[in-house]
């Protein structure tokens, strides 16, 4: 089963009979786009386990969330819809809808990366039919692409990684009452970063990043992801394909030098991981720059 068959808010729509489903993406980097349309229905939501921002492409002046039946949508209203949140949806008229999905493990690389904060202190503000014409205007050009086109899924994936660091630098906020216990402290987290920054191109152990910080492997590992929110592997792998987009843009090194300057053993290994990734090899990747 793919990611988007175990989404929760995916799997509502796609259980009703008044939904239809008119595209539907994996984007890689924990990322996933549905394009629905629906009609006179009424959906619920309990606890997806993952983020989910939406943008109403037509209709919607019937749609309203049942516990504040006062404030309808309307084309080009945005809504966040955190993971673990609860909400009722009552659907009169048509509606076309198109929705981006975020996994817990992208939207925590992107508070270290982005916001250079543990994912943990973070949290998504729940957002009903906000007003942000420059996210509904990413939304509008990303249903506007064939997601399952190899020249317009980098595109794609390009407009759904700044829908997020958008929604991330404009609506996350610090949890509430909240008292970190274990985890690393942030000197020791920005320690880390430094370290691997400087030697992506290097085979990292487990017990070298655990040294510096003076921590055993197993507990090392136990608190890098309470951290980071994702294994020291998972993060190591972000780096690393993330400084090899930017050498992919900036510069003309041969893939193969690259995939070294990266840390990749072959550029087999590197090109496999890319694709794996961004859904485009990294050759792909440079042609749709224009190198």
């Amino acid at each position: 089963m793919s990611q988007l068959e175990q989404n929760q808010v995916f799997q509502s729509l796609s259980s009703s009979p008044h939904a239809r489903l008119e595209a539907v993406a994996e984007l890689g980097d924990g990322l996933g786009a549905a394009l629905w349309s629906n009609h006179h229905d009424a959906r619920e939501y309990q606890g997806p386990s993952q983020h989910t921002l939406s943008c109403y492409l037509a209709g919607g002046t019937g749609t309203f969330r049942r516990e504040r039946p006062d404030s309808k949508g309307a084309p080009d209203k945005l809504c966040i819809l955190p993971a673990g949140h609860e909400s009722a949806w009552v659907i009169n008229g048509e509606i076309r809808l198109a929705h981006l999905y975020i996994s817990p493990e992208r939207f925590a690389l992107g508070a270290v990366q982005l916001l250079d904060r543990e994912p943990r202190e973070l949290q998504l503000r729940e957002g009903t039919f906000l007003d942000d014409p420059q996210q509904a205007r990413r939304f509008r050009q990303l249903v506007a692409l064939n997601w399952h086109e190899p020249g317009e899924r980098l595109l794609t994936s390009s407009l759904a990684h700044e829908l997020l660091s958008h929604t991330l630098l404009t609506q996350v906020g610090r949890r509430e009452g909240l008292r970190l216990q274990g985890g690393l402290a942030p000197h020791q987290r920005r320690l880390l970063q430094d370290y691997i920054e400087q030697h992506l191109d290097q085979a990292l152990s487990l017990g070298e990043l655990a040294a510096l910080v003076a921590l055993s492997a197993y507990h090392f590992a136990r608190m890098f992801r309470e951290s980071f929110g994702v294994p020291p592997h998972r993060y190591l792998l972000a780096r690393r394909l993330a400084r090899a987009r930017q050498l992919l843009r900036e510069t003309g090194l041969p893939l193969g030098e690259i995939a070294l300057a990266c840390g990749f053993a072959s550029a087999s290994h590197f090109s496999n991981r890319f694709r794996a990734a961004l859904g485009a090899t990294p050759g792909e990747y440079r042609t749709a720059l224009g190198g």
